[in-house]
């Protein structure tokens, strides 16, 4: 699933409000045409300005830290990864009512990696795990460890216990929660002792880019950070299946403890989710539950 569309407004950010901004931050852009982005995400909103740029606004205080640390850290990650990642053109200030900074980007062309956008799922497979791969290479002196700013990605998964025990409680009898609580169990056995490496935080449809059917951009570095790389592998049961998912396993590596972590990641934001919408939303229930038994094979398989 990959995010959609809001109507302009969202958060009190509008299309007139990053006008103003714009104007009275960067006259050189101003009279530049500002529109919505057709797929949106939840913790910014993000405006097409002209052709060649985009606007992004956090919508919440939660997620001003990602501005820096992008503006910061995407420079520095670009030249060593296989795809592009945002051009970062300029940070703005708080102004004309709005409370936060912001950003502007080089826009990236493609579409969301959704399955109808994509020629060959097992080499795209291939291709998020090579970009994994080569992220984790990169260096982490000085890098923003996992904590509040990554939303406690690259840390322990242990943050969400209580909430993911919560979860269980609440979907007894909806969901084979004997067979999925031994799978949050394990991953929280599964103490990482690891040398700290770069994570993205948030590897699904919606933050990678293809075009010809082919990954060529991963965007939203915002729960970014250096530790624990197992939340990057929750694409394994989120975005693949069969060939693709077992290309992805042998391509990105990893030991057993840290498939053990990323099911549990899986599990906990699955469970999320449908907690929340089981009773509201049939589609999006559909899918979490389609990720909690591929989670739950998968523990068998190998857990």
């Amino acid at each position: 699933m990959v995010p959609t569309p809001a109507p302009d407004g969202r958060a009190g950010i509008d299309a007139a409000l990053v006008e103003r901004l714009i104007a009275a931050q960067f006259p050189r852009w101003s009279g530049l045409s500002v529109t919505p982005v057709e797929v949106d995400g939840w913790d910014n909103r993000t405006y097409r300005l002209g052709d060649d740029k985009t606007v992004r606004l956090p919508t919440a205080a939660g997620y001003v830290p990602a501005v820096a640390k992008e503006n910061e850290w995407l420079p520095r990650l670009a030249p060593s990864l296989p795809v592009a990642v945002p051009p970062v053109l300029a940070k703005g200030e708080p102004g004309e009512g709005y409370p936060h900074p912001w950003s502007v980007r080089g826009w990236l062309p493609g579409e969301t990696a959704a399955r109808g956008h994509i020629d060959d799922m097992r080499q795209f497979a291939v291709s998020v795990a090579e970009f994994l791969r080569a992220l984790q290479r990169c260096d982490t002196v000085g890098g923003p460890l996992a904590g509040e700013h990554s939303w406690y990605r690259g840390a322990s998964p242990a943050h969400y216990d209580d909430e993911t025990r919560r979860c269980l409680a609440a979907l007894e009898g909806r969901v084979d929660t004997v067979r999925a609580a031994p799978v949050w169990d394990a991953a929280l056995a599964a103490e990482w002792r690891g040398t700290p490496v770069w994570f993205h935080g948030d590897i699904a449809g919606g933050n990678l880019l293809v075009e010809g059917g082919k990954l060529t951009a991963v965007i939203d570095f915002g729960t970014s950070g250096v530790g624990d790389p197992a939340c990057d592998l929750v694409a394994a049961w989120g975005m693949f299946d069969g060939e693709s998912r077992e290309a992805f396993r042998e391509a990105v590596g990893q030991d057993d403890g840290t498939w053990a972590r990323a099911r549990g990641w899986a599990l906990w934001k699955a469970l999320l989710v449908l907690s929340g919408c089981i009773d509201s939303d049939r589609e999006q229930a559909a899918v979490s539950r389609r990720v909690i038994d591929a989670v739950l094979a998968d523990h068998a398989r190998f857990g």
